[in-house]
């Protein structure tokens, strides 16, 4: 009987431990520097200085659907109606191959983007982050120049939601 009710005790007190848990807790979210969705954002036109002529309406898109997937924040109108505003330049933009196939024809390249990004506050002169940011993506080669082309623009596309992220979490990281 005896090793029972020890049994008992020992299975209560395991319990017990479990429903209690560890002591960690989740922090305010305003004080852990996580944006509010409550937000409106407004990103301009990146400011080209690349070969790239959709380089920046791909990244605007990028910034305004990663800003709002992952943190709920909406587009402003204009930077009137915003709580945040960014700005933005694009300093490069390159397509390199990387690696050839048996003939010496590309067969893979890489896409390397890089962005310097300015964000302030609604009312603040100084930025809340500022800094540069590089996304890079590899893509296939082809023969096709079509196919080429739309291999280009998916990488594009990807390494701008790369940059993206990164601004998020540093401006996160920084608040």
């Amino acid at each position: 009987m005896s090793a029972t009710i020890w049994g008992r005790r020992l299975l209560l007190a395991l319990l017990l431990s479990t429903v209690a848990g560890c002591g960690y807790h989740l922090t305010n979210a305003q004080s852990s520097g996580r944006l509010a969705s409550v937000q409106n954002i407004w990103v301009p036109f990146f400011s080209n200085e690349s070969i790239s002529p959709t380089a920046q309406t791909v990244l605007r898109r990028a910034f305004y659907e990663e800003f709002h997937a992952l943190r709920g924040l909406n587009p402003a109108g204009s930077t009137e109606g915003a709580d945040l505003v960014m700005k933005a330049r694009i300093v490069s933009y390159s397509s390199t191959a990387v690696s050839y196939n048996a003939l010496d024809q590309a067969h893979e390249f890489s896409l390397s983007l890089n962005v310097e990004l300015e964000i302030t506050k609604k009312g603040q002169t100084l930025p809340l982050w500022k800094g540069q940011i590089q996304g890079a993506k590899q893509y296939p080669g082809n023969t096709n120049l079509a196919l080429q082309r739309n291999a280009e623009e998916q990488a594009l596309d990807a390494a701008a939601r790369i940059i993206a992220h990164k601004f998020i979490s540093a401006l996160e990281e920084s608040y």
